[in-house]
């Protein structure tokens, strides 16, 4: 899968949690910081000669602005969680954008960077809708759990003993709306901060037109859509490990330097890697391969620029 470009194109995904370095620190000063060190090495991947789009997750983001807007709801009005996840590819591109400035601008002729706030069409129709499961927002009582669902509809479930959570759906992604500009942006050889969270859901109603979601894609899998549909040249999953593993914390762990597509489908129907971590990325990488990428890799943001030199890290190939 060649891309287009003269340079080779790189779809970069960072996890949301990445962010938030400490548990106790967690204002936007402190996320920043976070961003700050990660964009060092993304500026490492732009340095090597790659034309870059820097997908992120936004989990604890939004959770941070439900949890401002249900504290709020005697004076202000509640934020739709679409709106959630515009409010957040922002607020996060706006820091990706600052600190790859602020890395890159003593280059000659250093790059531009540009977040597109993206919308991802998913299908109304999608099985998720009837079987919600991705948790979003603040932990509540039994009581107020029971009292959401009554009157607002919510689907709630109990969260291993620490209280009940609103749970919705996490259809699978369809196609990203604003493919051409973000397209256009890397044929300029502009770094692009997209697809943030997995994108805004929005399905289509009866005339066409869109309409926002209340739920949550995956960000893998949104990275491995646009991975896909631009035909990417690479797809790097950024978490926070260095290597994956198979028999992960067993007394038999062992860390993969490479693994083939066959490999990976094998690995991951043995249950080597768990749904609510490695599992989604795994799976992404799958259907980017299988849809005619070459090669993909998983590391640590630290390890970034010694994996892609073939140090270290876990890299996935088609045979």
């Amino acid at each position: 899968m060649a891309s287009t470009g003269k340079k080779p194109l790189a779809i970069l995904a960072v996890g949301g949690n990445s962010l938030i370095i400490d548990p106790k620190k967690k204002s936007v000063q402190d996320q920043y910081l976070a961003v700050v060190e990660t964009c060092r090495h993304i500026a490492g991947l732009v340095k090597m000669g790659y034309r870059v789009v820097v997908t992120h997750g936004n989990g604890p983001q939004v959770g941070f602005i439900l949890r401002r807007s249900e504290l709020s709801r005697a004076e202000l009005h509640e934020v739709p969680l679409d709106s959630c996840g515009a409010d957040t590819q922002g607020a996060i591109g706006y820091q990706i954008q600052k600190a790859m400035y602020n890395e890159m601008r003593s280059w000659p002729d250093h790059p531009l960077v540009a977040t597109v706030v993206t919308q991802v069409l998913v299908d109304k129709n999608d099985p998720s809708y009837q079987k919600p499961s991705k948790p979003i927002g603040s932990f509540m009582t039994a009581a107020d759990a029971n009292d959401k669902r009554e009157k607002e509809g919510w689907a709630v479930v109990e969260d291993a003993g620490r209280g009940w959570r609103r749970v919705v759906a996490s259809p699978r992604p369809k196609k990203i709306v604003e493919l051409e500009a973000i397209r256009k942006l890397l044929d300029a050889e502009i770094v692009v901060v997209a697809v943030g969270g997995g994108g805004i859901p929005v399905i289509e109603d009866a005339q066409g037109n869109l309409q926002g979601s209340e739920a949550v894609i995956d960000k893998d899998h949104a990275s491995s859509l646009i991975a896909r549909d631009l035909r990417a040249d690479l797809l790097i999953i950024s978490t926070a490990v260095e290597k994956v593993s198979i028999n992960y914390k067993k007394p038999d762990q062992k860390d993969l330097d490479k693994m083939t597509l066959a490999d990976a489908k094998r690995y991951l129907k043995e249950g080597h890697f768990a749904p609510g971590s490695m599992g989604p990325k795994v799976e992404a990488i799958i259907d980017f391969l299988e849809g005619g990428g070459e090669k993909a890799l998983i590391t640590d943001p630290s390890h970034l620029v010694p994996a892609i030199e073939g140090k270290t890290g876990t890299w996935i190939v088609r045979s």
